[in-house]
């Protein structure tokens, strides 16, 4: 009996380690290999992989190739897709892999980045090139998310108010500029993609850039903040955008700088005010400009013009003198070589050429990039409130 018991004993753990030993290997089978991407080399290679076992093509596209070019990576063994590029200069960057077609942030890479409505996980070559920008060991200042009425669009909104080291301890009064980003973006471009909160520490920190704020708006008058349009406001399209021409620029000169002198300590005069903005955003600044003028003493477009090709110029060259009589002690303009929007900005120089209004011109190298607007932020701030 005892003999029954016991070989009924064994057979039960034998069964039952087979059991556990194949359910062991089933979960070592599920497990993923460890994967390190991307990892820079100490030349700035850099190698991306992605575990992916049953795809059966990835590729990956980067903020340094064209907007519709990908790389194919190469499948190993273990399911690893990986490929090798060559040398990046120090700056940041973002990609995407495309497994079987579908875009993905990078599942190994916990920094990302939101443009628009696009995800993208986060690339930083550190270097001489990327310095300005980097998270560096100096004072930081704050970034606030702030809601405020916006009378002239009749809605709640949302802006984002970056004040310099110091600020929240002192009695002083600041300069302020007013940052508009480009089309896609929001509030968040340029913290997010832009970096405009660690240039400024940066340049602050080493005594190239006077301490002001810098106030970045929603420029898109049909939402209340990122992503979230007005109530009652449909999915936007071409025909119904026409409502809201000019609206967000008079928003911000009505409401957001009112609001901002209000409620911070600043400098409320227009000697204390700086205007620019990228893209769209340069759209808004010229418009904003020249429609209020004497608000600004300040005026940067970045990659931007005059977009519409049959505009009156006559009637923009009036606008031009009038701005240019109020007074502005720095009218400065940046583009890319390469960049889509150069007729538009030639357009711009040839009234700033033709008023005679008295202007810096700075050409760069690429196209319409972060790259370039972080590098124009960086030129521009350090020339305000001199």
């Amino acid at each position: 009996m005892k003999f029954n018991i016991l070989k009924t004993t064994l057979v039960a753990l034998l069964v039952m380690g087979s059991v556990y030993s194949s359910q062991a290997q089933e979960i070592s089978a599920m497990q993923a290999p460890r994967v390190v991407s991307p990892e820079v080399a100490p030349n700035n290679s850099v190698s991306f992989r992605v575990y992916s076992p049953n795809a059966n093509e990835v590729t990956v596209n980067g903020s340094w190739m064209g907007f519709r070019e990908t790389l194919p990576l190469k499948k190993e063994e273990n399911g690893v897709w990986s490929v090798t590029i060559d040398p990046l200069p120090s700056s940041m960057y973002h990609y995407n892999f495309f497994i079987d077609g579908v875009s993905a942030i990078d599942p190994t890479n916990p920094h990302a980045l939101r443009d628009g409505t696009r995800y993208a996980s986060l690339l930083m070559i550190e270097g001489d090139g990327s310095e300005v920008f980097e998270l560096n060991p100096v004072p930081h200042g704050n970034i606030s998310k702030v809601w405020y009425q916006s009378p002239s669009l009749d809605s709640y909104r949302r802006m984002y108010v970056y004040t310099p080291p110091g600020y929240d301890s002192g009695n002083d009064k600041y300069p302020v500029l007013y940052l508009l980003h480009g089309a896609g973006g929001d509030e968040d471009a340029w913290s997010a993609l832009g970096r405009a909160n660690y240039i400024l520490d940066n340049l602050i920190a080493e005594g190239k850039a006077k301490p002001m704020l810098i106030v970045m708006t929603n420029g898109n008058a049909w939402q209340t903040s990122t992503l979230q349009n007005k109530p009652g406001v449909e999915t936007m399209t071409r025909e119904n955008r026409a409502q809201f021409q000019g609206k967000f620029e008079q928003s911000l000169v009505e409401d957001v700088v009112p609001y901002i002198e209000k409620n911070y300590r600043v400098i409320a005069t227009k000697e204390g005010r700086a205007l620019a903005g990228l893209s769209m955003g340069g759209g808004h600044t010229i418009t904003a400009s020249t429609q209020y003028p004497g608000t600004f003493n300040y005026i940067g477009v970045f990659s931007s013009g005059i977009f519409d090709a049959n505009a009156d110029m006559a009637e923009l060259e009036n606008k031009f003198l009038a701005l240019k009589a109020s007074g502005v002690s720095k009218y400065w303009v940046g583009c890319g070589v390469d960049d889509f929007v150069m007729e538009s900005n030639k357009r711009l120089l040839s009234i700033l050429d033709k008023t005679g209004f008295e202007h810096e011109y700075y050409e760069s190298a690429g196209g319409h990039t972060w790259a370039n607007w972080r590098d124009y932020l960086s030129i521009f701030a350090p020339m305000l409130f001199k």
